[in-house]
């Protein structure tokens, strides 16, 4: 009976914990501008086109992919720094780390700074439905490298970011790169349909 309330509890407190990380990053998000959804009210889940008006603003787009990969780092991260940690806390630490890069994103600095720098030229920020998905996708992530371990963690990464590298002219790694140290020729290359 005590190890059933103990196990409950603890189950609480995650949720808890969950609904209260999540709950502040929507908060902020909302403060920061965001819309619930795409302005254009269509109820899209997927937009492929990563030059149009839809991009992160409906559930999933390429990007969604790259969010994969976040969870696939933190979780190589968060288990070499906190190796005693329990999972599940392991995975609130992720999601936090997500949740602050979807803040950040968000924020007017780095939104100018992708229009500046990356082909993401008419970039206008993630609605609140898309960062959510982008850190469920994280999540997703964190699990996927949990159970495929360390070194087909590493093929897929690498994989993921090759598809996308041919497949939109952009992942994760050049996206990162444009934001901190721009390459107008890797621009001008990404700009090129």
């Amino acid at each position: 009976m005590v190890n059933r309330f103990l196990r409950y509890k603890d189950r609480l407190l995650t949720g808890a914990a969950f609904a209260a990380l999540l709950s502040v990053a929507v908060l902020q998000l909302h403060n920061q501008g965001r819309i619930w959804w795409c302005a254009c009210a269509r109820p899209f889940l997927w937009d492929g086109d990563i030059r149009s008006a839809h991009t992160s603003q409906h559930l999933a787009d390429p990007y969604s992919f790259t969010h994969i990969l976040h969870g696939v780092i933190f979780y190589g991260l968060i288990r070499l720094v906190f190796p005693r940690l329990r999972l599940i806390w392991r995975l609130w630490c992720a999601v936090l780390v997500e949740c602050l890069w979807e803040i950040l994103e968000n924020s007017s600095f780095v939104i100018q700074r992708y229009r500046e720098t990356t082909i993401g030229l008419g970039y206008t920020g993630d609605s609140i439905a898309n960062s959510l998905s982008d850190i469920t996708c994280c999540a997703l992530g964190f699990f996927i490298a949990r159970r495929i371990g360390f070194w087909r963690s590493a093929v897929l990464f690498a994989a993921t970011e090759l598809v996308l590298l041919f497949w939109i002219r952009d992942n994760l790694t050049l996206n990162v790169l444009m934001l901190l140290y721009p390459v107008e020729a890797i621009k001008s290359w990404q700009m090129v349909h």
